[in-house]
């Protein structure tokens, strides 16, 4: 081509063209890249003027290799995986493998450098297998064989490799010959172990599988040789000894390779059978037998027990094995006197290594001594060590260090661990030669600022070598490793500058450490390095072979005070302890000021109220404490009125009040004094009732206690009863009788009064809540001392946290509760470190006395002369003008009613007794007093002269007590009158003869009134020696009178001085201080994250000690109490009778206490009856609309719960599914519509245009679709005789009996082998509902099982059509098909729900298939709105309204017990509980399939992902749900019961049920028979009679006016007209008027015959309420009946 106008293109086939005009040589190269392999077509054309040029060239560009592998291997017609491949000797072996990528590939297999075998392949993505012949296996020797597979074509430089094991079988087969054939004899153990021992030689190209295999092995031959030395000959033990060497060569080769624990297990155990059966041959004090191998030294021995010390213990001719030195072992260990068993093994590799925290290097041996049986002899807690010489052949280096000890003394060190022990050598030129050494790090050190610092030589020690030895634990370095500098400083006499010695310096770093079986770990506790440890030989010092022990107390964590400043200088770091503590002081001051004023309340409730209706001439006082129950709703807002009975009378009523606090509160004890004229004798018991006023009438009374304040007697009275009119027995009014000792000791009286008392007062935190009031340990001191006790143990909590624990220690198990020896000391040195202090805190405020309490201050100063002058004067102008006749005339009537109490006389009280008024002449009145008085001075002088002659003499001694006792009765009684006349004469001198009706009535008054008094001075002058003065005294008021004794009994009282308390408040601020600073030291000092924990475990632990251990505690302690010590506790009143004094100084007024009539008199039986009813009415009134509404609540929280579970979307979204999927379908499809509907419109909408999401890209596709069909079996069905020339075969009907569950190879043929595979799916293999995770479907036709014959479509459109021409081509559908199932599963995520889609094609062998839809949608991931928290509220709100109707159903249940399940509404309750608990059982059940459903999916995600599990469990879900509603909605019947014509319906219908249920059963019978004729008539031909049920709802429809008469008409007209018509005129015209009638009839009667009930009542009362609330008129329920009775039917 000339040079001329020359152009030149280049085609390089892929579809680019490169012009090469400007080219300007003859030859020119030109590079391409191709994007991917195949062969092309190169075209270079060139034009130059007319000359035109084309040359063409076909290459092939090729893929590199670039990655092989292993898929399985095959011996014979066994299978392996690559990771376990195995050959048979002499058998060919195959090789399945595979390129990721690669063109014309050649493979090639080859053993070192001989050549297996070879293979070349067009694609190498394609699995090929190559075979290794039977000659070459056999050139293979037996034994584990490294293979290299090498993969190359021509553009792979350099050529893949990888590598394959393989394990001969012969491994396999030995473990099967042995298990077969066990070996009984030496010689046979021996030669299975060489063969093993051959093939275990070499670790590398064994398994982990096949080492633990050989490891059993050994272990399993090793057991056999237990049995074999029956007869002791030497024979036999040589050829023992043979075999267990062989065995013992073995383990040695596994042990130099093995890092796994069940193989050092198994060697183990081997070992120790060896050592067992080498003893069986060897006697008392015989030479040790010890086998000797590579990695593996053992010894045995027989020697008696006090040999055993004689000399160390070792393996002769074994320098790298341990020795051991047993001291003195005490005669306890032994179980008897016989030999003892040494057995000593030394390993020469760590058997453990497979646990790395050991760090352990070298060998490591062992000793244990046993019993002539085997059994183990435990050596543990010895108080003399076991010294250990563990040898170190292969050294450490050595470095010395020589100081001149005049010029240089400093030496560095390196350590390199912060866990072994560092050892200083130190050997001195001289000895002795005193100095001190001193440690520092990265630094050196001086005499004040070192890391450890020590003299030499040391006290203890006997060598020289001892004593110049320093050892330093691990503590001593905290942690740092690196450089530690060391000074040594001589220790010289006054005026010596310097000496002249040297000292070598050589640091040994070692451990002594032993391997802890319990724990699988390696441990340090209980051995100790020796001093005499060096380079070369490691000295340790143990107290145990087994078990060891620790020191009795456990070191605490340490803080250092003096880096307070920098420990504070972390705070921003670490603020999480200092801010508790912190919050803890301010918590704490906010405590005490509500607890001040709780103080202050208790004051008030400690009061003793004196009671108003007292008469201030009754001088004789009871103390009551009447006790209020713990019970809900136990107080009162009622007046209580009391009686005391006894057996000389009994007291007035007296109103129980005080105007100044709340009596009678929940758990609260309010105190009276009740005065009476005289003594009441012995208690036999009290009246209480009360008028059932006020907001809560209702009162429970736990018990009152009756006091005598003069004779210090106390009554208890142990009520534990309602006073209520609605509340167990109903009553108002009881009486209660006293208790007895036997009452008081009752086991339920004894455990109530002592845990509520340890409960209120012992208690610590729960007493500050609830202290007894009479208590002098106030709630500010008990809340400071909670505040210390806190304190304290945050202090004892933090020293002790993260203790390291001994894990040599046993765990002690005590039920759910395990603990050890460590941490029981830890809690007894807690206990220790605080109790003391808090105890005394606690006792200090309980045991000192209130300052007003001092007996030198109880003495008050008296009034004046003139100020008592000038009150005296004041209190006679008030009571003169107070002062009237009928006044005096009452007081003189009830002398009279006292007196004529005790006397019998024949003057009868009721004629001597004038009525109060103008018209009662006094002097008449006091002549009946006077007659009284002598008439009661007669009897009992007549009583005396008659019984006292009949005493023998000495007699008086006998009954003493009898006779004093009347006698002080006869006195009292008298001093009383006396005073009331006194009291008498006083008020006639006030009001003076003005006030009589005349002077002579004013005289004789008073000279009646002093004549009686004379009388009575003369009766107690002669009976008693009571003065004048004491007659004429003034009477004192009750709390006076009351304070005098008691104050005398409190000064005698004891108790700590009153200052003692700034005692107990110093310790308080001490103990609080000191515990917060270290608490905030040793927080700052944890880390945050460290602070964090030690937090939380201890919130953990205050709240478990204070809601579970105390209470527990105070309960059985209570317990024990009442069973066992059973001693009643009386309550401490010292501090009363101050606060009487203090509060109440008005009542020594004299003032008159006019009685309520009402109040003092019980409540009469009418009104209470009243009252009764009135309350039930109330008490019914407020269930009902408790009941309406919380039922209106659940209600409204079941719709929400259950309409939280459909979503509206749903349908939305399945029809817009089923609208895609179902263009092309119809009634009528043959199996050509089916391939071309599965083609056009199933996979057009599976894969739409948008990648990996249907129809129009608005849902993803989870997972990949499936076709699923069932077919039925062939030769099922046979054609009649006479038409088997026309129709040679047919097919079955689908049924479980007929479907095939086979598997075929393409095409339905069936396979030429039986050993098909299960494990690759097929579409012409069955697969189980097990395999597919399908579910059972309902079709038209019949009901399908879940299995079948699938075909997966694949991720693409692509694939998924040839996937599909595949299965055309092969025929999967074809005349025995019977169901065609498409399924797949789509997410939604604008709606956020799934939808599990099943389009069914059944056909009934008529050659047509139908059409069926089945679409599930479900929500497995929830939203996270505000809608998602509101419904989750419902979910647990409605929760707590089952567990609430629950509790009350239960109630119910136990009430009624049997009768309970008569009521039908109970039955409907207890099937919506059951509903319920199935439901949340099925929620769980569902959360948890759709979490698993959706991680299969995620880790699947090019499969097809089933939820067919989640989408059952969804549907069942929903059923209990719709039924939940269904029942509930249900028991909207049983409100509705309030309204009468509601009432009216349920009783008609109730009425007239025997009626209906008749014509019921005549109406189901014609239904039957007219569905039954027209199915037979028309089901062949009509669509809607095709089956007897659709025949039936036909029927049914025709009743309702739904009836297609024009298909009937049209296809018998004359049968369908009469068959329709007889059914119309008997069932609409007759029977169903019939019933109507019925119910109208029962409806008339009902509503005749209808009385309101009383819950129609309880809604009267209700109603009325509320509109009298309102202000609205409302009708009253007589006149809604009355009109509703006239009314009309």
């Amino acid at each position: 081509m000339s040079w001329g106008n020359r152009s030149c293109k280049l085609s390089t086939g892929d579809g680019h063209v490169i012009y090469l005009d400007s080219a300007q040589w003859l030859e020119n190269s030109v590079m391409h890249k191709y994007t991917h392999p195949s062969t092309f077509v190169v075209a270079a054309e060139c034009t130059s003027g007319d000359t035109h040029i084309t040359v063409q060239k076909i290459i092939t560009i090729q893929e590199p290799v670039t990655e092989i592998g292993v898929i399985r291997c095959y011996a014979g017609n066994l299978l392996f995986h690559a990771t376990n491949c195995k050959a048979l000797y002499g058998a060919a072996f195959q090789i399945q493998m595979e390129a990721k990528a690669g063109t014309n590939v050649t493979y090639r297999i080859q053993s070192h450098n001989m050549l297996l075998s070879s293979l070349s392949v067009v694609r190498g993505n394609v699995p090929h297998n190559m075979t290794v012949t039977p000659e070459m296996m056999t050139q293979l020797r037996s034994g584990c064989h490294l293979l290299m597979l090498y993969a190359s074509n021509m553009v792979t430089v350099p050529e893949v490799s990888t590598e394959l094991q393989i394990r001969e079988m012969m491994l396999n087969t030995m473990v099967e010959a042995v298990k077969e054939a066990p070996t009984n004899t030496p010689e046979e153990v021996h030669v299975t172990t060489r063969g093993l021992t051959a093939i275990v030689q070499k670790g590398t190209e064994l398994s982990s599988s096949a080492q633990e295999k050989a490891s059993l092995l050994l272990a399993n031959l090793s057991s056999s040789l237990l049995h074999m030395y029956e007869n002791k000959t030497a024979e036999n033990k040589k050829e023992i000894y043979i075999a267990a060497s062989s065995i013992v060569e073995g383990a040695s080769n596994i042990l130099d390779y093995s890092f796994s624990s069940s193989i050092s297990d198994a060697l183990l155990v081997a070992l120790q059978n060896i050592q067992s059966a080498l003893l069986a041959f060897l006697d008392v004090d015989e030479d040790p037998t010890v086998i000797q191998q590579a990695n593996i030294c053992l010894s045995v021995q027989r020697l008696k027990p006090s040999d055993l010390n004689k000399e160390p213990l070792k393996i002769s001719n074994c320098t790298s094995c341990f020795t051991f030195s047993l001291p003195r072992l005490p005669s306890r260990i032994f179980p008897s006197e016989d030999p003892v068993d040494v057995r000593i093994l030394n390993l020469e590799k760590n058997p453990f290594s497979w646990n790395e925290r050991g760090d352990i290097s070298g060998a490591v041996g062992a000793l244990s001594l046993t019993t002539h049986d085997g059994s183990n002899i435990p050596v543990q807690n010895l108080d003399d060590k076991i010294e250990i010489l563990m040898p170190n052949l292969n050294g450490q280096q050595v470095n010395t260090s020589v100081l001149n000890l005049r010029n240089y003394s400093t030496v560095g060190l390196d350590v390199p661990s912060d866990d072994n022990i560092l050892l200083l050598k130190m050997v001195p030129s001289k000895d002795p030669l005193p100095f001190k050494v001193f440690l520092g790090y990265m630094g050196y050190p001086t005499e004040t600022n070192y890391v450890a610092m020590t003299e030499m030589p040391q006290q203890q020690g006997t060598t020289q070598a001892e004593r110049y030895t320093w050892m330093l634990d691990p503590k001593t370095f905290n942690g740092k490793t690196g450089t530690y500098y060391l000074v040594v400083r001589p220790i010289v006499g006054p005026g010596i500058k310097s000496i002249n010695a040297t000292l070598s310096i050589t640091p040994v770093t070692t451990s002594c450490k032993f391997w802890h079986e319990s724990i699988l770990d390696w441990s340090t506790y209980g051995c100790v390095v020796g001093v005499n440890t060096t380079p070369l030989v490691t000295q340790c010092l143990c107290n145990h072979l087994t078990f060891f022990g620790r020191s009795f107390f456990v070191t605490p964590n340490l803080v250092d005070p003096s880096r307070t400043a920098e420990l504070f200088g972390t705070f921003t770091q670490n603020p999480v302890v200092v801010c508790f503590v912190g919050a803890l002081f301010v918590t704490y001051l906010l405590v005490v000021l509500l607890a001040r004023r709780k103080d202050v309340k208790d004051l008030a409730k400690l009061k003793v109220t004196i009671l108003e209706d007292n008469n201030l001439m009754d001088e004789y006082r009871y103390l009551l404490c009447v006790s209020t129950g713990y019970r809900r709703g136990a107080s009162t807002s009622s007046r209580v009125t009391i009686t005391l009975l006894g057996t000389d009378g009994n007291s007035e009523p007296h109103h129980l009040t005080d105007k100044k606090k709340c009596l009678f509160e929940r758990g609260a004890v309010d105190r009276f004094l009740l005065t009476t004229p005289l003594s009441l004798g012995e208690l036999q018991g009290i009246r209480l009732w009360h008028s059932n006023s006020g907001s809560h009438p209702a009162w429970y009374v736990g018990s009152v206690t009756v006091q005598d304040l003069q004779t210090d007697q106390k009554w208890h009275f142990l009520c534990n009863s309602w006073l209520a009119i609605d509340m167990v027995d109903c009553s108002l009014d009881k009486v209660f009788p006293a208790s007895t000792e036997i009452d008081l000791k009752r086991f339920s009286n004894m455990f109530f009064m002592k845990a509520t008392r340890d409960f209120n007062d012992g208690h610590l935190w729960y007493s500050v809540i609830n202290r007894p009031p009479s208590s002098t340990f106030t709630c500010v001191q008990r809340v400071s001392c909670c505040f210390s006790l806190l304190l304290c143990t945050m202090l004892t909590s933090i020293m002790f946290y993260g203790i390291p624990t001994d894990p040599s220690d046993q765990v002690m198990e005590m039920g759910p509760f395990e603990f050890n020896w460590q941490q029981f000391m830890i809690g007894i040195q807690s206990s220790l470190i605080m109790f003391p202090v808090n105890f005394l805190i606690v006792s200090i405020f309980r045991k000192t006395r209130p300052r007003e309490m001092s007996c030198c201050k109880r003495k008050k100063e008296k009034p004046h002369a003139l100020e008592q002058e000038s009150s005296s004067q004041t209190a006679n102008t008030t009571m003169k003008s107070n002062v009237t006749l009928d006044i005096i005339i009452s007081d003189i009537i009830r002398i009279i009613h006292s007196l004529a109490k005790g006397v019998t006389s024949d003057i009868p009280c009721t004629e001597s007794e004038p009525g109060p008024g103008p018209q009662v002449d006094i002097n008449a009145v006091l002549s009946v007093v006077d007659d009284l008085i002598r008439q009661n001075n007669k009897t009992s002088d007549n009583s005396t002269s008659k019984t006292q002659p009949q005493l023998p003499d000495g007699s008086a001694s006998v009954h003493p007590g009898e006779t004093v006792q009347g006698t002080e009765k006869k006195s009292n009684k008298t001093l009383y009158l006396y005073r009331q006349l006194c009291h008498i004469d006083t008020k006639i001198i006030l009001l003076g003869p003005s006030g009589f009706p005349s002077p002579h009535s004013y005289s004789l008054a008073l000279q009646q009134v002093r004549g009686m008094k004379g009388l009575l001075e003369h009766q107690l002058f002669t009976s008693s020696s009571i003065s004048l003065d004491e007659l004429n005294q003034k009477n004192l008021s009750p709390a006076d009178s009351t304070d005098g004794g008691q104050k005398k009994r409190a000064c005698c009282h004891g108790g700590l001085p009153w200052w003692f308390i700034f005692v107990g408040w110093l310790l308080v601020v001490a103990t609080s201080v000191v515990a917060g600073y270290f608490t905030m030291l040793y927080g700052l000092k944890f880390g945050k994250q460290r602070s964090i924990d030690w937090l939380v475990s201890l919130l953990v632990s205050f709240f478990q000690s204070n809601l579970i251990i105390q209470p527990l505690k105070v309960l059985c302690l209570a317990l024990f109490f009442a069973l066992v010590i059973k001693k009643v506790e009386e309550e401490d009143s010292q501090n009363m009778a101050f606060i009487i004094n203090d509060v109440n100084p008005d009542y020594s007024k004299d003032q008159h206490v006019r009685r309520n009539t009402n109040l003092y008199q019980p409540l009469p039986p009418a009104d209470i009856e009243k009252m009764k009813r009135n309350r039930i009415m109330e008490q019914k009134a407020f269930a009902l609309l408790k009941e309406i509404l919380m039922y209106l609540g659940f209600m409204c929280m079941l719709m929400v719960v259950a309409y939280a579970q459909r979503d509206p979307t749903a349908f939305y979204l399945n029809q817009h599914i089923v609208n895609s999927f179902s263009g092309g379908t119809s009634d009528t499809m043959s199996l050509g519509d089916v391939f071309n509907w599965v083609n056009t419109s199933l996979l057009s909408n599976l894969y739409g245009a948008y990648p990996g999401f249907i129809t129009d890209g608005n849902s993803k596709l989870v997972g990949n679709a499936r076709l699923r069909q069932l077919r039925v079996k062939n030769n099922l069905c046979h054609a009649p005789g006479p038409m088997l020339h026309i129709v040679p075969g047919c097919q079955a009907l689908y049924s479980w009996d007929a479907e095939d569950t086979g598997s075929y190879d393409p095409g339905w043929n069936y396979p030429f082998w039986d050993n098909i595979s299960t494990n690759t799916p097929s579409p012409w293999r069955y697969q189980t509902q097990a395999q597919l995770k399908a579910s059972y479907i309902w079709g038209t036709m019949a009901l399908y099982r879940a299995g079948g014959f699938v075909a997966e479509l694949g991720p693409d459109l692509q694939n998924a059509s040839s996937t599909l021409e595949y299965l055309f081509i092969n025929k999967w559908l074809d005349v025995y098909t019977r169901a065609l199932f498409a399924e797949f599963t789509v997410y939604n995520a604008n709606v956020n729900l799934f939808c599990i889609a099943t389009f069914l094609l059944e056909t009934t062998a008529t050659g047509t298939f139908q059409f069926h839809t089945e679409l599930h949608s479900i929500r497995l991931y929830q939203t996270t709105d505000g809608l998602f928290i509101f419904v989750a509220a419902a979910e647990i709100i409605y929760l707590l309204f089952i567990l609430y109707y629950m509790f009350m159903q239960g109630k119910l249940m136990k009430q009624h017990r049997w009768g309970y399940f008569r009521s039908k509404w109970n039955l409907l309750e207890l099937s919506i509980i059951l509903l319920t608990w199935s439901a949340v059982g099925v929620f769980i059940k569902r959360s948890l399939l759709g979490d698993r459903d959706i991680t299969y999916y995620q880790n699947h995600k090019n499969e097809f992902a089933s939820f067919y599990d989640t989408a059952t469990t969804d549907s069942q879900l929903q059923y209990l749900i719709a039924f939940l509603v269904l029942l509930s909605t249900v028991k909207l019947w049983h409100l509705l019961r309030l309204n009468p014509s509601m009432n009216i319906i349920t009783g008609t219908l109730r009425r007239a049920w025997n009626d209906i249920a008749s014509f019921l059963v005549v109406l189901v019978i014609m239904l039957m028979a007219y569905s039954i004729v027209s199915n037979v008539i028309y089901g062949w031909k009509l669509y809607s009679y095709k089956t007897l049920l659709d025949a039936l709802m036909t029927i049914i429809s025709l009743q309702l006016g739904n009836f297609n008469y024009d298909e009937i008409m049209d296809f018998t007209p004359l049968l369908g007209g009469l068959l329709f018509s007889s059914c119309i005129v008997f069932m609409s015209f007759m029977v169903l008027s019939l019933l109507v009638s019925v119910i109208l009839v029962a409806f008339s009667q009902e509503k005749k015959s209808y009385k309101p009930s009383e819950e129609e009542e309880v809604v009267d009362l209700i109603l009325n309420k509320l509109c009298s609330y309102l202000g609205v008129k409302y009708k009253d329920r007589e006149d809604s009946t009355n009109r509703l009775n006239n009314s009309p039917n």
